[in-house]
């Protein structure tokens, strides 16, 4: 076999092995949204809605991922725990849970959005599935009774099952005229580079 072969095949194994030490997870993870409006980018054109840019903000920084939409506007903590099983479908390696909001805003019972986000992250946690749980605030008008039992379902959760919480989906971007839509409910593109910025540094975590 002539010299010059056989260098350049050490040439190419060197540079290989390289780009394995480099890059030793080369394959892209996936991360799911599963969530309401909020993370299916309601009134939003694609480009600019959260699963887009999660996955744009995430590959500058080095990572490589694949965002998928398990998001439905309109969604309750019920709906989502009624469609879970369906939505897991192939290897994911992070869920990004964001429910809730549309309970509140319907005045759900507390006790019933916990007991549903229990039996998701129950369900999450057996499928040895990552979470990173997104907390929501009641809106100040059902009063403080109403809030302090719908706030403290995320961090109770969180702690009862072992994942990481962020504690506000909308933290930055709530009752911000210029972050949100005419509805004062959802961000613009602006609110979600905010939320997508903050949010990312708990996410890079996690696929580690």
């Amino acid at each position: 076999m002539p010299n010059g072969y056989v260098t350049r095949l050490v040439k190419v194994a060197v540079i290989f092995l390289a780009l394995t030490i480099l890059h030793p997870g080369a394959q892209a993870k996936t991360i799911l949204t599963f969530g309401d409006s909020l993370t299916a980018g309601y009134g939003l054109a694609a480009k600019d809605g959260f699963v887009a840019r999660l996955q744009t903000t995430l590959g500058q920084k080095g990572a490589q991922v694949v965002v998928r939409n398990g998001s439905v506007s309109g969604d309750t903590t019920a709906g989502g725990r009624a469609r879970l099983a369906w939505t897991l479908s192939g290897t994911i390696d992070l869920v990004i849970l964001e429910l809730g909001a549309n309970d509140a805003l319907r005045g759900v019972d507390p006790g019933e959005t916990r007991r549903n986000l229990d039996a998701i992250l129950s369900a999450l946690n057996k499928r040895g599935i990552v979470v990173l749980l997104a907390g929501m605030l009641a809106p100040p008008n059902l009063g403080p009774d109403y809030a302090q039992s719908f706030n403290s379902i995320y961090p109770d959760l969180a702690a009862k099952h072992g994942v990481t919480l962020y504690p506000f989906f909308l933290d930055g971007v709530a009752a911000k005229p210029n972050l949100n839509q005419r509805d004062g409910l959802h961000p613009n593109s602006a609110g979600v580079q905010v939320i997508v910025d903050a949010m990312v540094p708990y996410v890079l975590k996690l696929l580690k």
